[in-house]
Formats: structure tokens, sequence, C-alpha cells
């Protein structure tokens, strides 16, 4: 399924602020539009309430119905001058005593039974669509058994509708404006915001596999893009790392086949370059043989650690009696010990569940590694301690040289030795401490190495029973 475009941060943000500003914008509007038109309508009822008070306060002197409509006129010479203002005076139960032309009184506005509102006004439109606003009343005058008059005011409010058009217009294209002003101010503000992404960005291009080495400025980002410049260097940090054993393993590949070969080719070319005696041929192919050995053994162990960095090697469930193997172990070993007049002991039991092939070959690995670095005279322990509930610990100490502290984290890289003037004296590959390493791990286990004053050793420790390796 096609995804469409994803929208960019910057648009985002950019329409969200245009949201948000409209909204507050318009909202703010809203009130002020509001709180406009409730001071119309209260300044409407004020002035409706003064010519009310004014009727009242002549209509109460009325003693008989001549003066009624005396009074009547005066109040309409009142008016005069009082533009948009209208009164309608009704007698309930009779005809209309009076009422100003042009207001257009609708008949809800004038109905004596509807009780009149002196607080809310109300509101219509005359036939001309000319708008009033209206205040009715009740008003007793000095008339004996005279029903109090009805009495309506209402005013022009066209002023009022016009302004709050108007009003309403200079609203919405303020908010226009205001939302685009907003909307880009919000994008340049953004831009600048992840400025720093777009510079994090540009560093990062320059990194190649020539220069891993380079790190993001973490004190020059902003706090929110701190901990993912840290994130971003400590990937780095381990594509370097990753890297440089990638490099490395590849270099020291390619000079673990070269000899071999090397070494086969020259042997085959001097040989056939003269005529040879069957038994100098049969030499030939015999230490052919040993090269291709190599060869071989190089190949499977490159193997086994593919398959092992993939979680391919699936270690068999076998109960073994861990300390009858090593005792096995040391009586294969002990005619080397003996050439180097190396000393082997070994002490502790222990019974564990695993695959034993693969245990037995990380032991030896160690094993013929301690022998190889032992000087001649020294010695080499190996003591199995097992506790319930803790890992099998198999331990293979040895006398010699102390190795350094910074060789000790990579003993277990591929290809890796302490000394490289010794890279030809030794009949290894350098793979054996990397196997053992894998092996455990497949166990769900780990090894160890420290050493000290002259003392190098190695330490294995493998649950009793097989564990899940986390992947």
């Amino acid at each position: 399924m096609i995804q469409g475009r994803r929208k960019s941060i910057t648009l985002r943000l950019t329409l969200l602020f245009v949201a948000i500003s409209s909204a507050i914008f318009l909202l703010l509007g809203v009130l002020i539009g509001d709180s406009v038109e409730r001071h119309f309508e209260v300044q409407d009822t004020e002035i409706l309430t003064g010519k009310l008070d004014l009727a009242r306060h002549e209509l109460r002197k009325v003693r008989s119905e001549q003066e009624l409509l005396a009074t009547l006129r005066q109040l309409d010479d009142a008016l005069v001058g009082h533009q948009g203002l209208a009164v309608v005076v009704i007698v309930p139960g009779s005809q209309i005593q009076y009422t100003t032309k042009g207001a257009g009184f609708p008949q809800s506005a004038i109905d004596p039974a509807i009780p009149p509102d002196t607080v809310q006004p109300i509101r219509w439109n005359t036939p001309q669509k000319t708008p009033y606003r209206g205040l009715a009343t009740t008003i007793t005058t000095g008339i004996d058994n005279e029903r109090p008059l009805f009495v309506v005011a209402a005013i022009d409010i066209s002023y009022h509708e016009h302004f709050m058009r108007s009003f309403r217009r200079a609203l919405w294209l303020f908010v226009i404006l205001a939302a685009a002003l907003t909307g880009f101010l919000g994008w340049i503000a953004v831009r600048r915001v992840l400025a720093p992404l777009k510079a994090m960005r540009q560093q990062a291009e320059r990194i190649t596999a020539q220069r891993l080495n380079a790190r993001l400025a973490v004190d020059t980002v902003p706090v929110e893009l701190e901990a993912l410049a840290e994130t971003f260097n400590a990937m780095l940090t381990r594509l370097e790392d990753a890297f440089r054993r990638l490099t490395d393993f590849s270099s020291d590949l390619a000079h673990e086949f070269r000899t071999p070969i090397s070494n086969l080719l020259t042997q085959s070319q001097v040989t056939l370059s003269n005529p040879r005696s069957p038994d100098e041929y049969r030499d030939v192919l015999a230490s052919n043989i040993e090269e291709y050995e190599r060869l071989s053994r190089m190949i499977a162990d490159m193997l086994f650690l593919a398959k092992a960095d993939e979680g391919q090697i699936v270690p068999s469930q076998q109960q073994f009696s861990l300390d009858h193997m090593v005792e096995e172990l040391v009586e294969f070993y002990r005619l080397v010990a003996d050439d180097k007049d190396v000393m082997l002991t070994h002490t502790g039991t222990a019974t564990m569940t695993g695959d034993p092939l693969m245990i037995r070959r990380a032991i030896s690995n160690l094993l013929s590694n301690a022998i190889r670095h032992t000087p001649s005279g020294g010695r080499i322990a190996i003591s199995i301690a097992k506790t319930d509930g803790s890992p099998v610990t198999l331990t293979i100490e040895n006398t010699g040289a102390t190795i350094p502290p910074q060789h000790l984290p990579r003993l277990f890289d591929r290809f890796y030795r302490v000394d490289a003037s010794r890279h030809r004296l030794s009949d290894g590959a350098g793979l054996g401490l990397a196997i053992t390493q894998s092996i455990l791990r497949a166990h769900g286990g780990s090894v160890r190495v420290r050493s000290e004053n002259g003392i190098t050793a190695f330490e294995l420790l493998v649950p009793a029973g097989i564990e899940a390796p986390a992947r």
C-alpha cells in the first residue's frame, strides 16, 4: 500500500500555531463583540428607562381623561428632537390612546395581556427592516377606578447594527491576517528551533568510514537534543569499534590465509622446478597436507564463529562429570607439559548439564593456551567449584608474564595476540579464545580473565543447566 507524503515537523508546528492563534483571536473577538453588544443593550435600556420614568412622572398627575389626553399631547411634544425614539400608550380594554408614527410596534410588544418585563428589553424589525429595541411597563394614573396604562418605549438601533456588522467584518479580517502573520512568524521560529537538528544532520553527513572518530558537539545543542546527541555519539562509538574489529579481522584473515597459501605455492613451484625422487615428492605432499589441515581447521573455526554470531549454535543437554572431563584433558596434555617442565594439577568436582563436546573444546583451548604461555618450570592449576544455586566455576591459572591491562578486554577478539612478534611462533590462528567465549555464551555462561603478579587466570562460569543466551 502506497503511503501519503509525510508532513514535516516545520509544517505541522506552523499549522498548529495558526490553528491556536486563530482560535484565540476568534474567541477574543467573540467575547469583545458580545461585550459591545451588551454595552449597547445596557445603554439603550438606560435611555428607555429614563423615558418611561418621565412618562410615569407625568401620567401619575392625571386625574381625568381630559388631563390624560392633554398629557399625551405634551408627551408627543416632548419626543420632538429624539431621533429614533418611539412610544405607545395603551389603555387596557380600549383603543390605543397614543403611538409614535413609523415605529411599527408588533403585537407581541403591545399586548397588555403579556406581563411587562422592565429588565430584559425586546427586539423586533419593522416592515421596512428597521431594527428596534423596546421596553414595556405599566403606569398607574390618578384617575379613580382606572386600570393602569400599558406603556412601551422603543429606540431605533440601526446605528448599532451597522457598527456591529462593521466590527465583525474587521474582526474576521483581523483573524485572517493575524493567523497568516502568526503562521509566518511560527514558520520562522520553528526553523530557528530546528536549526540544531539541521546542524546535526550536516555533521552526520560528514561522517564516513574514514571519519568514524567524529562526534557531535553535545555542548552546542539545546538541552532537549542533548540526549539524542549523546545516543548518536554512543552509536558512532559502537560503529567505530565494530568497524575497527571488522577491519582488523579482515586484515588478519587475509594474513592468515596468505601465509599457508604462499607456502604451498612456493613449495610446489620449487618442487616442480627440478626432477625429484618419489621420496622427495612424498615429503613435499606431507608438508602440503599439514598446511591444508591448518587451513581446514581455520575455516572450520571461522564457520563455527559465524554460526555463533547468528545464534545457530544450540548445545545439547547431557549430564556429565566435569571433573572427569578435566582429568582426561590433563592426561592428554601431560606429555606436552612434561616436555616444557610445566606442572599440571586439578582439584574440585562438579556435575553439570550441557554439551560435553563443546565444553571439552572450550577447556582444551584454554589449557593448550596456558601450556603455550607458561615458561619452563612453571605450573598450571585447574580448579572446579560448585555451590547450590550458583553456576559451575572452572578456573585455569598459569604462571608466566603478566598481561598488560589494556590487552585484557581484547583477548577474546578474533586473531588478536598480545605480542605480535610471537605470531609465527604459535601453531594456532588466534581463534581459540573467541571460540571459547562463543561456547560459553551458547550455554548461557561467560568467561573472564585476570592477570597480575605473574599469574594469569581464565575463569569459566557455566550454569548447572543450559539457559538460553540473550540475543
